[in-house]
């Protein structure tokens, strides 16, 4: 870690002098923690109090005891929890004035006049009310006498910013709100364990997940499962619905599946409004096709559990923005909410957000669901568009008469059979012959080619590995056997899903043009890699697996640590020379340092780490975790940095190392990591039917131009086709790593939650957008 610089003076500090107050109010979802300690910890190293508000709004009403002052250490050990530490109530005393009265007279007389709400979209309507009656309310208690003159004066407005903490994903104006991708988890891992026993007893199971009324749980779990059917209330069957669902689960059963998956939202509707429950299909099927049928309520274990690395890095980093936003406020600003729109924070309009999902509501109530569809964002309609190719439409009886290949490259990664799924199924729907290449580019020389039909990739999305078989060869050495192969299966366009491996190799099929006609036909690499170090995307298939693996397992070791007193962790992580995994690992789980490669550090920022854990020792806190990419620096080993963490801790803590290994690769991927590859084979398959119809001549296929050779990538906020030879200039080729990466930085914020005291990088702050414009925008790009 590099050396932080030296602590701003208290007067030079922005949180000087300032209070903040946080209370999280609704229902709990994962990751409301991490976001109350990110408030806490920020909040103070910025030199303002911070107090906790227990039980939501209730506790502000309610003042003393609810009402205290948190401390750094406080916090500790909070980011894996579940829940909320800080407690949640409904309050019916807050929706009236004279609720809002006694909670505006507990802030003022703690001098707070900054308000920190995680919760849902009636939480942040609560607070912008508060906000708004504050200058009223402020008149009637001096005029009581429940405040000073003095004490009205030094709290003259009250700054409000809003998280949302929901599960339901039904917030608009942001992609996820915290503790949905945790839900989800706890979901997929129902539906695989469920998977297993019905494919056992030849059974259809009727699975009901949360959501209200939305149905983001139902449809990402039906994308991430390959489910038969889903009901969510945006878009209600049509009328006929009871036939077509009879329809295809017979289609399903006769193609060779002994299990069928129906998922309902529990708001879910028809086209008149009447309510389709999960009783309600259950008794369809079994009257209908004599089925052996079972229903299963999820219920409340959607919201329990731990909370994923996705939705305490979102909710780290979302405390973060919600302490600069608040103070950074005027009594001009609106209230805002603070969320996530690609990987890219951005603070919006409060009551604009809760306007749309209200919109959102009324246009259901209305029965104008198309307009419903649009209104919950981009998004959310593209989840839909793909799993109503791949769920509703099957292969056509005319041919396109052309040919794809798909094919794994590099090491295997969790996500990759969701993608070469989706892949494939989406290719049929074109019509065209799909084959699968087993053992990447090697296998491809070898002819290690074979069709793939549409029930046989039917229940890989669930799977970790690669069940096509992935090598690291290069095929540069193969361009004779190559050629020969895309010749002999007649070959027109090649979909490639790896690493860097992939990226390197379709580079030199490219520069294998001039020589080989054969290699001039479209190409796409969809990055899937556990060390997220390709050129050209923000995220790989694969890395979300690997990182949730890892905080896993850093949870276990602290939780180790916790019995032991005054005991240092040292973890090395995979990556290559890229430091994603360690960086969000430790972001994740709490680490006190992360070593990597793209941040120098050099033996006096050893010597301060283990000062800092020395200092650290001498608190409540007696443990510590450092984490350590694997080749963060090739003198500076795990084993080296174990022995003088060692030395010099002697008399003050111990030391343990652990090297995860080849289990960061392992394991069933995440839904983040089904969903993301189910989205790219389908976008992928579309962009090269495209670009093969665009470079065909007379029945033959001749692509030899830059922009028929692309990398399909997650860019800030959209999915984006780059040409390879753009790539190039952007790829530090040595270390296998793109050259800007757009995770460094959040490293400020990791060392900030450690307790080092360094200045937050606010060069790209997130400025105030407007939800109604970025719809119409939104709009206008789909």
């Amino acid at each position: 870690m590099a050396q932080p610089s030296k602590t701003p003076c208290n007067a030079e500090r922005p949180g000087a002098g300032k209070a903040i107050a946080v209370l999280t109010s609704g229902g709990d979802a994962q990751g409301m923690n991490a976001a109350v300690r990110a408030v806490v910890r920020v909040g103070i190293s910025l030199g303002a109090k911070v107090y906790f508000v227990h039980e939501g709004y209730q506790g502000l009403v309610d003042g003393g005891e609810n009402i205290k002052e948190a401390s750094w250490e406080c916090v500790s050990m909070m980011l894996q929890l579940g829940g909320t530490v800080i407690g949640s109530a409904r309050c019916q005393d807050f929706r009236t004035r004279e609720g809002r009265l006694k909670a505006a007279r507990n802030l003022v007389k703690r001098g707070i006049t900054n308000l920190c709400v995680i919760g849902g979209d009636g939480s942040l309507t609560g607070a912008d009310t508060f906000r708004a009656e504050w200058s009223s309310l402020l008149a009637e208690l001096l005029k009581t006498g429940g405040v000073t003159a003095e004490e009205a004066k030094s709290s003259s407005h009250l700054n409000i910013v809003g998280m949302v903490g929901s599960i339901d994903n039904d917030f608009c104006g942001t992609d996820m709100t915290i503790g949905t991708d945790s839900a989800l988890h706890r979901i997929m891992e129902i539906v695989d364990a469920i998977t297993t026993t019905a494919q056992s007893h030849q059974r259809t199971f009727v699975l009901e997940v949360m959501g209200r009324h939305c149905g983001y749980l139902a449809l990402v779990t039906s994308l991430a499962c390959g489910a038969d059917w889903v009901f969510i209330p945006e878009s209600p069957p049509e009328d006929d619905w009871e036939d077509h669902l009879c329809r295809r689960l017979t289609e399903t059963r006769l193609g060779g599946s002994r299990l069928n998956i129906i998922i309902v939202a529990e708001g879910a509707i028809d086209r008149h409004g009447k309510a389709i429950t999960a009783d309600d299909i259950k008794n369809l099927v079994v009257k209908r096709l004599g089925y052996d049928t079972r229903v299963t309520i999820l219920g409340h274990v959607q919201r329990g559990g731990t909370p994923s690395a996705f939705d305490r890095i979102l909710g780290s980093r979302m405390g973060v923005e919600a302490v600069m936003a608040l103070l950074e406020g005027t009594p001009d600003t609106p209230a805002c909410v603070v969320s996530l729109s690609g990987n890219q924070a951005v603070r919006l309009p409060l009551m604009e957000c809760v306007q749309v999902t209200k919109d959102v509501t009324t246009a259901m109530n209305e029965g104008r669901f198309d307009d419903a569809l649009k209104l919950r964002g981009r998004s959310f309609q593209n989840n839909w568009n793909v799993y109503k190719l791949l769920a509703h439409i099957r292969p056509p009886p005319t041919k396109s008469g052309y040919t794809l290949a798909v094919m794994n490259v590099g090491a295997p990664a969790a996500g990759m059979n969701a993608a070469v799924r989706s892949t494939v199924r989406i290719g049929l729907i074109h019509g065209h012959r799909m084959l699968a290449v087993h053992d990447g580019f090697e296998g491809l020389a070898l002819g290690m080619v074979e069709e793939i039909s549409w029930d046989e990739v039917g229940g890989w999305t669930g799977l970790g590995g690669s069940k096509l078989g992935t090598k690291r060869t290069l095929p540069k050495k193969y361009f004779d056997e190559i050629s020969a192969t895309i010749n002999s299966f007649s070959i027109h366009g090649l979909i490639i899903i790896g690493g860097f491996e992939a990226f390197m190799g379709s580079l030199e099929l490219m520069e294998g043009r001039a020589k080989y006609e054969e290699l001039c036909i479209p190409l796409c690499i969809i990055p899937a890699t556990v060390s997220n170090n390709v050129p050209g995307s923000d995220f790989s298939i694969g890395a979300d697996t690997a990182l949730n693996t890892i905080t896993t397992t850093c949870d276990r070791i602290k939780q180790s640590a916790a019995g032991t007193k005054r005991r240092v962790f040292i973890i090395e992580t995979m990556g290559g020379y890229c430091g994603y995994l360690a960086t969000m690992a430790g972001l994740a789980g709490g680490a006190d340092a992360a070593y990597i490669f793209e941040e120098h550090f050099s033996i006096r920022d050893l010597q301060m780490n283990v000062e800092h854990l020395t200092a650290k020792m001498k608190t409540t806190v007696k443990r510590g975790l450092v984490l350590r990419n694997e080749h963060c620096n090739e003198n500076y080993t795990t084993d080296f940095i174990y022995n003088l963490y060692s030395e010099e801790g002697k008399g003050i803590f111990d030391c343990r190392k652990n090297v995860l290994g080849h289990m960061q690769q392992g394991g069933t991927p995440t839904p983040f990591d089904r969903n993301f590859g189910t989205k790219m084979g389908a976008k992928c398959v579309a962009w090269i039917t495209g670009k093969i119809k665009e470079c065909s001549r007379h029945g033959r296929i001749f692509a030899n131009t830059a922009d028929s050779a692309c990398l399909l990538g997650m860019r800030k906020r959209s999915l984006v086709f780059q040409p390879l030879t753009e790539l190039k200039e952007q790829t530090d080729f040595v270390h296998r790593i793109p050259k800007e990466q757009w995770w460094l930085k959040l490293r400020p914020i990791l060392k900030i939650l450690a307790k080092y005291s360094i200045e937050l990088d606010t060069s790209e702050k997130a400025h105030l957008e407007h939800v109604t414009r970025k719809r119409v925008s939104l709009e206008a790009h789909i």
